[in-house]
């Protein structure tokens, strides 16, 4: 029932206000941090900045010097001029339980399968790591998550499990 009245159409905005439709929401998940890591990485190296990791949630690192990056589900990621982002589907849950998670299907409109523990992507920006790692969540292979990645120019799986 509530499906018909999520998406755009009920979002408006101007230079002085957003409005929503009654009941509805936003939050930055999705790719609002990777988007804000970007920009404030741009606007620091326009600074003259260049040893710099922006951590908005989602990371952005200049072309400065190396950052070891850990990931939550394992391992190490050392970063330099690229964005990285780790979704999970139960990274944020609905439920006590902890079983109903936060990425929605748009096919359907309910949480997604959590077919992965934590996915993490890199790409050259922050923002587009952060749309693909949040979109592997609802794939559910490994080989669906690779063939996706090669569309975006730069795009590395860094983890999945």
């Amino acid at each position: 029932a509530v499906l018909p009245m999520v998406g755009w159409a009920g979002v408006a905005f101007d230079s002085a206000a957003v409005s929503l439709r009654p009941r509805a929401g936003l939050t930055l998940n999705g790719v609002a941090q990777g988007w804000i890591a970007d920009r404030i990485a741009s606007m620091l190296r326009d600074e003259g900045l260049a040893d710099v990791l922006v951590n908005m949630g989602e990371m952005r690192a200049l072309d400065g010097r190396s950052w070891p990056v850990q990931i939550a589900t394992g391992g190490e990621v050392d970063l330099v001029g690229r964005g990285l982002a780790s979704s999970a589907a139960l990274g944020t849950v609905f439920d006590a339980a902890g079983k109903v998670g936060h990425i929605l299907d748009p096919r359907t409109g309910l949480p997604a399968a959590a077919n992965w523990r934590g996915v993490t992507v890199s790409a050259p920006l922050a923002a587009v790591a952060d749309g693909l790692s949040t979109a592997a969540c609802l794939m559910a292979s490994r080989d669906e998550i690779e063939a996706a990645l090669a569309g975006f120019d730069g795009a590395r799986l860094e983890a999945l499990a």
